[in-house]
């Protein structure tokens, strides 16, 4: 029998939340203040919304 090909795997996008600079970790986007520090809150156009409990906040521009 013939080998199986290695599939090839998305590398994972979770890094690009967090900002390094020396020895801190900062997080670039916003937590959620129902959910607590663990939730981030989803940057679209007009708003930052969060998709464990709806919570959502207008940004003014």
């Amino acid at each position: 029998m013939a080998k199986e090909k290695a599939k090839k795997r998305k590398t994972s996008t979770k890094y690009r939340l967090y900002k390094i600079s020396g020895d801190k970790i900062e997080r670039k986007n916003k937590s959620c203040p129902k959910c607590g520090a663990g939730v981030f809150l989803a940057q679209h156009k007009d708003r930052l919304y969060c998709g464990a409990c709806q919570y959502m906040e207008k940004t003014s521009k």
